[in-house]
C-alpha cells in the first residue's frame, strides 16, 4: 500500500544481527565438532599418546616422520594435546620437534583457538611461549581474543593482550573483541579490553558500535562501563549506526527499562529519528513494549506522539501494526493531541494498519472508539511509465490480505444511535446493517478467490523460494507479454530471468491465476531439462515476480524464425530429445504436470544448444484423469484439436500433439501453417484434420513419429516414454550421420555471425542457401506438382499457391491438404466459403 507497504520488515542492523547469531551458532557447532573427535577412528600410537597426555611416551615415539600426522578432521598432534588438556611441557616438546602451531583444522581452528575456547589457560600459556601467532584468524575471521571475549574467559583475554593481541582486530563482520564481549554481556572482559585501550566507538560492518549491542541486549553494567569509560575514551551516548539508530533506539526496541533510564540520565536524545523517520517511541510501539512507551512519554513529553515516519505512520499506527497490546493502544489514544482518525501523508489511518495486519481485537476496539471506516489511503500504482493513484479503504486492505473475519466485522458494523450508518445496502425505510463504503465492493468480491489463492501460495511455498523485490537487480528487458515484462537480472549472486507482472494493486483474475499456477508448478520441479526455479516475490501484488535461471541462447522460435540459423539434423535431434526428456519428466511426476503451452517460444537453448522447457504459466497439475481442465490455454498455432474444440477432458496427450508440431517445425525450419493466422491454423487442424506437409527429406522414422504424435485421436498418440527411444535410434542412424556435419556433431555457436553448418544445399531465387530439410512452401509445391503429373488424364490445372484474405485466412481452406479432390468440388467449397 504505497510507502507503507514498502516498509522493510527488519532493518539492516536486525538482518546483520540475525546473520551473526546464526554464524555464532555455526561456529559453536564447528568448534564442538573439533573438540569431540572420533576416537574410534584409527589413530596412530603417537596420536593416542598425545590424547592421553603421556609426555614420556610421546617423546619416545615422536620422530620427524610422524610429527606431521593429522586425524581425518585435520587435527595435528598439537591440537590433540590441547584437546586433552596437555601440559605446558608436552606442548613445548611438540613445538620443538617441528609441529607447527599455526596449522588449521578442516573447520579452520588453530590449537590456540581450541585451547582458548576450552578456557585452558595452561595450554594457552604454552602455545604463546612457543611463538604461536596470537593474532592468527580462523573460522569466521575470529582471533583467539574474539573467542575469549565470546566465552567470557577474562584471564585468557588478559594473557592474550599481554602477548600483543590486537585489541581492535575485526572479524568477518568487522566486529572487534569489544563488540563481541558487549554482545554476550561479559562485563569483566569488557573492563579488561577497555583498560588495554580498546576503541569504545569502533564501528561494525553497518556502523553499529559496542554501545548499540549492549543497549539492545539490556546489559546495564556493560553500558555503564562503555559510557563512563575506564580507558582513554568514553562511548558517545548518541552515536548512530548506518541507519542512524542511536543506542536509545535499540534499548526501546528491545524493551529494557533500566537501560532506558540510564541513557536518559546520560542526556540521550529521546526524540531522535533514524533514516526511516522512526523515533524510539515508534520502535517501542512496533515491538509492543508497553512499559517503555509509558516511561518515554511520562519522562520525555509528547514530542514524538504525533510524529510520522517516512511510511506515514505515527506511534498509534505503529501500535496497531503490532496489534499485540490493547493496553498500549488505549494509552496512546488517551494522550493529548492523538486523534484516532488521523491520516498519515498517504491517507492511511491506524484503522487501516490494524485491518491490513489482521488484528481483529484491535479493529473491534477502534470501531468502538469511533474509527471512521470511510477514510481512504491514496495508493501509488505504476502503469506504463506513469504513476496513478487509487483510493482504498481499510476494508480493501483487509480484503487484499484475506482477513475474512475482519471484512465481515467491518461491513456489518453499525454504530449505536448513528442514523448515517444506513449505507448503500440499506432497504428504504428499514434498518441498515452496512455502512456506506465508497470503494468498489463488487470489484473486491470478484477478487476474493484470487486473494485466497495468493495467501495459500504464500503458506505452501518453501521458505527458500521467498524473495523480496529489493533482492533483485533488474537489467535489460528480454521479453514481454500480456502479463508484463521479462528482465535479465541478478539475484542471490546469480544471473537470472525475472518475469515481472504488471504493477497493479490487485492484478486481473487471469494474471493472478497464471502467477499462482506457475509458482506452484515450478516450485515442485527439479530436472536439467526444465527451467530451474529460483524463487518468487509474493509479498505485494503490485510487485509479483517469478525468478528463474537465465538461459543465454534464447528461444528456439527466435533461432529458427528471427535469426534464421541453419542447424544440422543431428543437433536438431538433440534439441528434440531434450524437450522430450523434459516432457517425460513432467508427465511422470507423482502428480503429473500438463504443460499446455508447449511451442518453440517456450523451448529455450543454452550456450551449448541443449534445450530447456520453460514458461509454466498455463501448466496445471493433473490430479485425476477425470479432471475438468481450463478451456483453450496456450498458443493456438500449436494447440491440440481436443483443446481447441472446447473439450475439458484432455490429458497429457495434448502435449504430445504440440511436441509433434514443434518437431515438424524444427525439421522444416518453418512455422506450422505460416500462411495462416493462429486461430485459422488451429481450426484447420481441429475441424478439417489438416496437418503441415511432410517433406520427402524428413527421415522416415521421424515421419512416422510425427504422424502418430498429431493423430486426431489422443489415445493413439505415443507417450514420451515411447518417443525417446525413437529419437535416440534416429540420432544413431546412418542416414542422419550422412545428413549431419561429417566433422563433428555440434550445435551452431550462438555467437557466430554466420551459420557454421551450411552445406551444399539448394539455393532460392535470391541465391540464399535453403535448409537441408525443406518445409511448408517447397514441400507443398512439390506435392502439387506430383499430384498434377499423376492426374494428367483428368486434365486438372495445377493450383496456384493458396491466397489469403484480408484477415489472414486461406480463401480455399481445403487446398492445403485435399489436393486431389475434383475441381468441381473445389469450386463448390470456395463458393460456400465466400457466401
Amino acid at each position: 500500500m504505497g510507502n507503507y507497504k514498502s516498509r522493510p520488515p527488519i532493518s539492516c542492523a536486525d538482518e546483520l544481527k540475525k546473520k551473526i547469531s546464526e554464524s555464532y551458532s555455526l561456529f559453536r557447532s564447528h568448534v564442538i565438532e573439533d573438540l569431540r573427535p572420533n576416537k574410534e577412528a584409527e589413530w596412530s600410537d603417537i596420536q593416542q599418546a598425545c590424547s592421553l597426555c603421556d609426555t614420556t611416551r610421546v617423546i619416545s615415539l615422536l620422530s620427524n616422520k610422524n610429527s606431521h600426522e593429522k586425524t581425518d578432521t585435520g587435527l595435528t598432534l598439537l591440537h590433540v594435546a590441547c584437546l586433552s588438556g596437555g601440559s605446558k611441557h608436552l606442548i613445548e616438546v611438540l613445538i620443538r620437534k617441528g609441529v607447527k602451531p599455526g596449522i588449521l583444522t578442516k573447520n579452520q581452528f588453530s590449537a590456540l583457538h581450541l585451547a582458548t575456547y576450552k578456557g585452558d589457560i595452561d595450554c594457552v600459556h604454552g602455545l604463546l611461549e612457543g611463538s604461536t601467532d596470537v593474532n592468527q584468524t580462523g573460522n569466521s575471521g575470529l582471533t583467539a581474543l574474539h573467542i575469549a571475549a565470546m566465552c567470557g574467559h577474562s584471564e585468557i583475554a588478559s594473557c592474550l593482550l599481554e602477548h600483543d593481541a590486537n585489541v581492535n582486530c575485526g572479524d568477518a563482520v568487522q566486529f572487534s573483541p569489544l563488540h563481541i564481549a558487549c554482545n554476550f554481556g561479559h562485563d569483566k572482559v569488557v573492563e579488561i579490553l577497555l583498560k588495554h585501550d580498546a576503541d569504545v566507538n569502533i564501528s561494525g560492518s553497518v556502523g553499529d558500535r559496542p554501545l548499540h549491542l549492549a543497549c539492545g541486549k539490556g546489559y546495564v553494567r556493560v553500558t555503564q562501563l562503555l559510557v563512563e569509560g575506564t580507558g582513554k575514551h568514553k562511548a558517545n551516548v548518541n552515536v548512530t549506526d548506518d541507519e542512524e539508530h542511536t543506542p536509545i533506539h535499540f534499548c526501546c526496541k528491545s524493551g529494557h527499562l533500566v537501560v532506558l533510564h540510564y541513557l536518559l540520565e546520560q542526556k540521550a536524545y529521546p526524540h531522535v529519528t533514524n533514516i526511516y523517520g522512526d523515533t524510539p517511541l515508534h520502535l517501542a510501539c512496533y515491538n509492543s513494549k508497553v512499559e517503555v512507551v509509558k516511561q518515554l512519554i511520562s519522562r520525555t513529553g509528547l514530542d514524538s506522539v504525533t510524529k510520522e515516519n517516512i511510511f506515514s505512520e505515527t506511534p498509534l499506527h505503529s501500535a496497531c501494526t503490532s496489534g499485540k497490546s490493547l493496553d498500549m493502544i488505549k494509552f496512546l489514544i488517551d494522550q493529548p493531541g492523538v486523534k484516532i482518525n488521523h491520516q498519515g501523508k498517504d491517507g492511511h489511518t491506524a484503522f487501516h494498519s490494524a485491518c491490513y495486519h489482521g488484528h481483529i481485537r484491535v479493529v473491534q476496539y477502534l470501531l468502538e472508539k469511533g474509527a471512521d471506516i470511510n477514510l481512504v489511503a491514496s495508493v501509488s500504482e505504476q502503469s506504463g511509465g506513469s504513476e496513478k493513484r487509487e483510493d482504498q479503504t481499510a476494508l480493501m486492505w483487509a480484503y487484499e490480505q484475506g482477513h475474512d473475519a475482519i471484512v465481515t466485522l467491518v461491513k456489518h458494523h453499525k454504530r449505536p444511535h448513528d442514523e448515517s450508518a444506513h449505507g448503500d445496502y440499506a432497504q428504504p425505510g428499514g434498518e441498515g446493517s452496512y455502512v456506506s463504503v465508497p470503494s468498489p465492493i463488487g470489484k473486491l468480491k470478484s477478487m476474493t478467490r484470487e486473494k485466497i489463492d495468493v495467501l495459500q501460495l504464500r503458506a505452501d511455498l518453501p521458505h527458500q523460494f521467498h524473495i523480496l523485490i529489493s533482492d533483485i537487480e533488474f537489467n535489460d528487458v528480454i521479453g514481454s507479454g500480456s502479463f508484463g515484462k521479462v528482465y535479465k537480472g541478478r539475484c542471490r549472486g546469480k544471473i537470472v530471468a525475472v518475469k515481472r507482472y504488471k504493477a497493479s494493486s490487485f492484478g486481473t483474475k487471469s494474471d493472478v491465476d497464471m502467477f499462482c499456477r506457475e509458482v506452484a508448478v515450478l516450485s515442485k520441479l527439479n530436472s536439467p531439462y526444465v527451467i530451474n526455479f529460483v524463487g518468487a516475490c509474493l509479498d505485494d501484488p503490485s510487485q509479483f515476480a517469478i525468478v528463474t535461471q537465465y538461459v543465454a541462447g534464447g528461444s528456439l522460435y527466435s533461432l529458427l524464425h528471427e535469426q534464421k540459423r541453419l542447424i544440422d539434423i543431428y543437433s536438431k535431434l538433440i534439441i528434440a530429445s531434450d524437450v522430450a526428456k523434459g516432457m517425460n519428466y513432467l508427465h511422470n511426476l507423482t502428480q503429473p504436470v500438463i504443460h499446455r503451452d508447449l511451442n518453440s517460444q517456450n523451448i529455450l537453448l543454452d550456450e551449448n544448444g541443449r534445450a530447456i522447457v520453460a514458461d509454466f504459466g498455463e501448466s496445471q497439475f493433473l490430479r485425476t484423469m477425470d479432471d475438468n481442465m481450463t478451456k483453450q490455454p496456450g498458443n493456438l498455432r500449436w494447440m491440440a484439436p481436443e483443446i481447441f474444440t472446447q473439450c475439458t477432458k484432455y490429458s497429457t496427450k495434448a502435449d504430445v500433439f504440440s511436441f509433434s508440431l514443434c518437431l515438424w517445425e524444427l525439421l522444416a525450419s518453418e512455422l506450422p501453417f505460416a500462411h495462416l493466422k493462429p486461430a485459422a491454423a488451429a481450426a484447420e487442424m481441429a475441424y478439417h484434420q489438416t496437418r503441415p506437409p511432410i517433406a520427402v527429406t524428413f527421415p522416415k522414422p521421424l515421419v512416422t513419429l510425427i504422424q502418430r504424435g498429431w493423430n486426431p485421436n489422443p489415445e493413439d498418440r505415443p507417450d514420451f516414454g515411447e518417443i525417446l527411444p525413437i529419437l535416440d535410434e534416429c540420432k544413431q542412424s546412418q542416414a542422419v550421420a550422412l545428413l549431419s556435419n561429417p566433422q563433428e556433431h555440434q550445435f551452431v555457436p550462438l555467437s557466430a555471425s554466420l551459420p557454421a553448418v551450411i552445406r551444399d544445399h539448394e539455393t532460392d531465387s535470391e541465391g540464399r542457401a535453403t535448409p537441408p530439410l525443406a518445409g511448408n512452401v517447397s514441400a507443398l509445391k512439390s506435392r502439387w506438382e506430383m499430384e498434377a503429373s499423376r492426374n494428367m488424364d483428368d486434365m486438372r490445372p495445377r493450383l496456384p499457391f493458396p491466397q489469403l484474405d484480408k484477415n489472414g485466412y486461406v480463401t480455399d481452406p481445403l487446398s492445403t491438404l485435399r489436393i486431389s479432390i475434383p475441381l468441381e468440388e473445389r469450386r463448390e467449397s470456395k463458393d460456400s466459403s465466400g457466401s
